[in-house]
């Protein structure tokens, strides 16, 4: 009882292993059948052609025994003709016994003849058979093959709303903050730049500036110019004596 309930067991569990590769690659299955019935054809189209022998084997036997038949009535006649009824009865009883042996192997070869025809269609019809396998395997291979890009397209399709919550959408998510941070990073960049750039254009006005002042207030002082023709105001001229007091003290 035991070990039938463990042969159950295993077998059921043969069964689903044998059901896993059955269905996990149908196509392959179909071609292995294929396969096996193209073997299953080659042998019984060697087989076709032994019995074919044997036909071929049958008719010569026949023709034979027809030819031996003819011999035999031709000299029962001729013994008969010139009078010699006992040879000719000698014959007559050969004859008698090769026409049974004729009739015989001609059923034969009627038989076989018969089986010989069934057989021939019963494998031209395989062959057909064996053909529209092929297309019809070919034909879901192809139909299989385009089902599955097809169920892959439509759940692509469908990833594609880019939803937060499906990994296509969290992906966009992640490339567009590096494409943020990137942007950033120039922008920061160009700012940076750009702040440096006016801060230094600003110190050299103002360092050009003051050279100037200091210039034309050492203009003045050396009387080489006067406030006049310098140009330069009153509150301008005690800013550049003031300046000048600085820089002796």
């Amino acid at each position: 009882m035991i070990l039938g309930k463990l042969w159950k067991a295993l077998s059921a569990q043969m069964n689903k292993i044998a059901n896993f590769f059955w269905t996990a690659d149908p196509i392959a299955q179909l071609q292995y059948e294929y396969d096996k019935a193209v073997d299953q054809l080659k042998e019984g189209r060697e087989g076709l052609e032994q019995y074919r022998a044997l036909v071929e084997r049958v008719t010569r036997q026949v023709n034979g025994d027809r030819d031996h038949v003819a011999r035999l009535e031709a000299q029962v006649k001729a013994y008969l003709q010139i009078g010699e009824r006992e040879t000719a009865s000698r014959f007559a009883l050969e004859l008698q016994q090769a026409k049974k042996t004729l009739a015989e192997n001609e059923a034969q070869l009627k038989l076989h003849e018969q089986a010989y025809g069934n057989n021939v269609t019963k494998i031209k019809h395989a062959t057909k058979k064996l053909a529209d396998l092929k297309q019809k395997i070919q034909k879901y291979d192809a139909e299989l093959k385009l089902s599955r890009a097809e169920a892959e397209l439509a759940k692509l399709a469908t990833s594609f709303n880019f939803d937060v919550t499906t990994d296509f959408g969290q992906i966009e998510d992640v490339i567009q903050d590096k494409i943020g941070l990137n942007r950033a990073k120039v922008r920061v960049a160009a700012d940076l730049s750009g702040e440096g750039l006016d801060k230094i254009k600003t110190e050299q006005a103002v360092e050009k500036q003051l050279a100037e002042n200091a210039l034309r207030d050492f203009e003045i002082e050396m009387g080489m110019v006067t406030p006049e023709t310098a140009g330069v105001k009153g509150d301008e001229k005690e800013l550049g004596t003031e300046r000048a007091t600085q820089k002796q003290s």
